[in-house]
């Protein structure tokens, strides 16, 4: 595969850095990332990842966009009010590169179809808003082998993890199990600043584009938070936990369950 002049043009800053060029280009084209989530994190990583030029897009929402979205999902405008997320987002992504091929799920993700929706893509990202999802998308990426790329947000923090099967810790090797409900505050109790989910999902599409060129350290081992009241960044090693019930030495989870839990995932 050959890039056409109008691709070297549209990647000409791409193809400029040494750790990118050409090739490096390319690797993106033929790239499949799928996307959990096409609100807050979604938005800036559905984005982002289609103007880099990462050719194959998955992104999952069963969602229609409500006003109240508008403050943080970006990807979705006025207009777009009542439409299905995934749409909206479909819609914008290929506006701005139409070199992306998005394919669209407008489902729950759940135990019963997960890996069929997973099965083609080489990367997962995790822009969910609540335990349940994160649960089942850690697992899901841990028994297929697939990498992950976590993220989490409420009021004015936000996290990122990267995950890579078989080599670094998962989401469970930090918190073994979904909270108890009522334990963590709803985003519609707590809010939100919109502009952090543009923080926060841009970081993981940075990842994401790190691992499909292979340069880089990746967030794996490490939580990075970031409390934008105080502007303070941390990134705070972690290790994979030989107990973790699905990724340990001793898995007891070797099947997708689901988890009745509609809470937001508050990241710390």
């Amino acid at each position: 595969m050959e890039m056409t002049e109008d691709q070297i043009h549209r990647y000409s800053r791409h193809i400029l850095l040494s750790e990118v060029g050409g090739s490096g280009q390319l690797k993106l084209l033929n790239s499949r990332v799928l996307i959990i989530g096409a609100g807050g994190l979604g938005s800036p990583v559905a984005l982002y990842l289609a103007a880099a030029g990462v050719g194959h897009i998955g992104i999952v929402d069963m969602d229609v966009v409500d006003l109240s979205n508008l403050q943080r999902q970006v990807i979705h405008h006025s207009k777009d009010v009542g439409r299905p997320k995934v749409l909206s987002a479909s819609e914008k992504m290929i506006a701005l590169n139409p070199d992306v091929e998005v394919k669209t799920y407008q489902a729950l993700l759940s135990s019963e179809n997960a890996r069929e929706i997973a099965e083609p893509y080489d990367v997962i990202v995790d822009g969910t808003d609540n335990f349940s999802a994160k649960f089942l998308i850690n697992d899901l990426a841990v028994l297929t082998g697939k990498p992950l790329v976590h993220g989490g947000i409420l009021r004015f923090s936000g996290q990122v993890m990267t995950i890579v099967p078989g080599q670094s810790a998962c989401y469970r090797c930090i918190f073994r199990e979904p909270p108890p409900a009522g334990a963590i505050p709803t985003c519609s109790e707590a809010g939100v600043l919109g502009v952090i989910a543009g923080v926060i999902g841009s970081i993981q599409a940075t990842e994401v584009l790190k691992f499909l060129l292979g340069k880089g350290d990746l967030l794996t081992n490490h939580l990075l938070t970031y409390d934008a009241l105080t502007v303070l960044i941390r990134k705070v090693g972690v290790r994979k936990n030989p107990r973790c019930p699905v990724c340990g030495d001793n898995p007891t989870i070797t099947e997708l369950h689901d988890y009745e839990q509609p809470v937001c995932a508050n990241p710390v």
